[in-house]
């Protein structure tokens, strides 16, 4: 009987400390924080059955606290504008390590996501939810260098 209860509590032991445990109940909001980037490229579809060529490339920082801020370069058919714009929103990260999130740029629709975190927690891989657009990549976590002026 000890040796199966010690079987038990073994067994229970090794479960408990195996990464893909640890992994699967370990996101929150928190796992996201700091800034990641990413390149976009996808379509637009049309009303009238045409479609629009989106490309860019963005910055995103999470706060931890579901809070996201956006430094954003992109435009259609080649179209890009000089220049960055500004976006927030909010995003939410489930235990499973995989979340939802909003953007708002001024006079804009809202753009709705889904993604899902890489085991690594650098690379978040990502679709956009909103109809009419077919989005989808990866973006990685972006850890500034620290830089030294020259003088």
């Amino acid at each position: 009987m000890k040796f199966r209860i010690s079987m038990f509590l073994l067994t229970l032991a090794l479960a408990a400390s195996s990464p893909l445990t640890a992994h699967a109940s370990g996101c929150s909001n928190r796992t996201m924080k700091g800034a990641w980037v990413q390149h976009l490229q996808g379509l637009i579809f049309l009303p009238d059955g045409t479609s629009l060529v989106l490309t860019g490339v963005t910055k995103t920082t999470y706060d931890g606290l579901g809070n996201l801020t956006v430094l954003d370069s992109s435009g259609v058919n080649g179209n890009v504008p000089a220049g960055w714009r500004t976006g927030s929103g909010s995003y939410t990260v489930n235990p499973d390590c995989t979340g939802t999130e909003t953007i708002s740029f001024p006079g804009q629709a809202d753009i709705h996501a889904q993604f899902a975190l890489a085991q690594s927690r650098n690379k978040l891989h990502y679709v956009n939810i909103d109809a009419g657009i077919s989005l989808a990549g990866e973006a990685e976590r972006f850890d500034a260098p620290k830089c030294k002026e020259s003088h």
